[in-house]
């Protein structure tokens, strides 16, 4: 089967998280927590960072931890917290490098667009506005909107319905190795792999990548080899 439609993650896929992160939790130690030493505000930032694991734990556990342990100027209530939250992290919002010229890439392939993504539906939605992403896609798939996470495979199934393809005539490409590139194997979706911090868990057997990249620029190229690998195993 030829390459109808190419899915996409979001978060760390196409929105560089690992930046925008970082930027947002500078300007909160800044404004929000008693003055230090830039090395020990440095420290305080790692120690964040690695608390967040990557945007996968539940907020309202992580906010109500960071309550505890951080050195606030005025110890906020989670309500607080989540409004800072907000109101500021997107307003960091960076695009991840080559996102826009690779989307672009693939419409003048002719190709079907999608992204499927877990997080809260106003979040994601307000990401890709604000990174100008919504023109390029068929459709949008939020987990907080369909009531699916990665890597049920209901999910997937969703997302190529909606495109209108079958797992066969699609990619994706993310970062996640369980949620995005095991997780669409399970339906028989191919995946990219856009390595960034993330290492292959070998437990992960059934779901290797059929490609890996570390630039997103990287993927156009390889599209046109879908097509043609199928034939040559067929």
């Amino acid at each position: 089967m030829l390459l109808k439609a190419v899915l996409f993650d979001l978060d760390n896929t196409l929105m560089d998280r690992d930046n925008t992160f970082l930027s947002f939790i500078r300007q909160l130690v800044q404004e929000c927590l008693l003055p230090m030493e830039k090395v020990d505000a440095d420290k305080l930032i790692a120690d964040i960072i690695i608390r967040d694991a990557d945007g996968y734990r539940v907020k309202e556990g992580f906010f109500l931890e960071l309550i505890d342990l951080l050195p606030w100027r005025q110890k906020p209530s989670l309500e607080q917290l989540q409004s800072y939250y907000d109101q500021h992290y997107m307003t960091h919002a960076k695009a991840m490098d080559h996102a826009i010229d690779t989307l672009q890439a693939c419409r003048n392939m002719g190709l079907r667009l999608g992204v499927i993504t877990n997080g809260h539906s106003h979040l994601q939605h307000r990401k890709i506005d604000l990174l100008g992403l919504r023109e390029y896609f068929d459709t949008i798939v939020i987990s907080g909107e369909v009531g699916l996470s990665k890597p049920d495979p209901q999910i997937y199934r969703l997302a190529l319905e909606r495109l209108g393809v079958g797992p066969d005539q699609c990619v994706l490409v993310g970062d996640h190795p369980r949620n995005d590139i095991w997780g669409a194997a399970q339906v028989g979706l191919q995946g990219i792999w856009l390595r960034r911090k993330h290492e292959w868990n070998e437990e992960l057997i059934m779901g290797k990548p059929w490609k890996t990249v570390i630039e997103l620029d990287e993927v156009p190229e390889l599209l046109p080899q879908f097509g043609l690998e199928n034939i040559n195993n067929v």
